[in-house]
């Protein structure tokens, strides 16, 4: 069997690292794509190098833009790969702009879809995470889904075939990472244990409204006041900062390059709570028995609430 993985984004990255072993250990040809989608090296390539992961035989190299042109980008490049290499199966992970293109290339040509963390669903039904799920769930061929939860989604949307409850691939690798998580990043920023928040922004609700974006600046300015914020920031959400001349709002937050996943965890691992918008790093927070404030109108991991039915 002759197997092509998309991946573009550090959820993605992460995610591929534990299929690739398997695939691997089963005797299955494996041809690896990155879109490019997230071009910054501490956003991407260094998981390849922290993870063990080998190097992609592809690399598209997309870059930034519109939703529309990233997402054309990653399909007409894309598929010229898919042609040649004729695959039995396309695997595509998660959410992202990556996701959807690879799915769509697939159903065009007529090449099955397995779509790795199948079934998540999440308010506002407008986000562009949302509308990538969706759309690569409905025209998937194979459902991997992470919780009981995420089969029931799909059920609601009478998609029932070929779903598959496996469990969360995120913790496979979690896991298997801890006993290499890195700590040294803490003699690089002077921080204790449980004496600092680890904080991390950047969905574009957040980000691209400077009215939302000011007001999560200035809490967390306010929150460093009382305890040490560390801020990993994305290259977006940095972007937007200076976009809209919030810099100051920074002074009091401890701002750090974007981080590989070992330091991330050893970040993780040691703080006393979580701020974040990331699906992934919530779901990583409750792996390490922390607790997570989320700044979104709904989490795509309701299976972490005390009552998720009530949605």
């Amino acid at each position: 069997m002759k197997v092509i993985s998309l991946v573009g984004a550090r959820p993605q990255f992460i995610k591929e690292a534990v299929l690739q072993e398997h695939f691997i250990k089963n005797g299955i040809q494996e041809i690896l794509i990155h879109s490019g989608q997230h071009y910054d090296y501490d956003m991407s390539d260094v998981f390849f190098k922290v993870l063990g992961m080998r190097k992609p035989d592809y690399n598209l190299n997309v870059g930034s833009g519109s939703h529309g042109v990233v997402t054309g980008k990653i399909m007409i490049a894309f598929e010229e790969v898919v042609m040649k290499e004729k695959p039995d199966v396309i695997v595509v992970y998660g959410d992202t702009n990556t996701t959807v293109a690879g799915a769509l290339v697939g159903a065009k040509l007529k090449i099955p879809v397995a779509h790795v963390e199948a079934g998540i669903r999440q308010k506002p039904k407008d986000m562009p995470e949302e509308i990538n799920r969706v759309v690569t769930d409905h025209i998937s061929q194979y459902l991997f889904c992470p919780s009981e939860l995420a089969v029931k989604n799909l059920e609601k949307e009478n998609i029932r075939e070929c779903v598959y409850f496996v469990g969360d691939i995120m913790y496979d690798l979690y896991l298997k990472m801890k006993p290499y998580f890195d700590y040294t990043i803490f003699e690089k920023i002077g921080v204790k244990e449980n004496e600092y928040i680890l904080c991390t922004i950047h969905r574009d609700f957040n980000t691209d409204n400077p009215e939302k974006l000011k007001n999560i600046l200035s809490g967390l300015s306010q929150i460093a006041h009382d305890m040490r914020v560390i801020f990993p920031i994305h290259p977006r959400t940095k972007k937007m900062i200076n976009q809209f001349g919030f810099e100051s709002l920074l002074k009091n937050i401890t701002v750090i390059e974007p981080v590989d996943y070992l330091s991330m965890m050893g970040l993780l691992e040691k703080c006393f709570m979580v701020i974040t918008d990331s699906c992934g790093l919530q779901k990583e927070t409750y792996f390490a028995g922390k607790r997570a404030l989320v700044v979104m109108p709904d989490t795509g991991w309701r299976e972490l609430l005390y009552q998720y039915s009530n949605f």
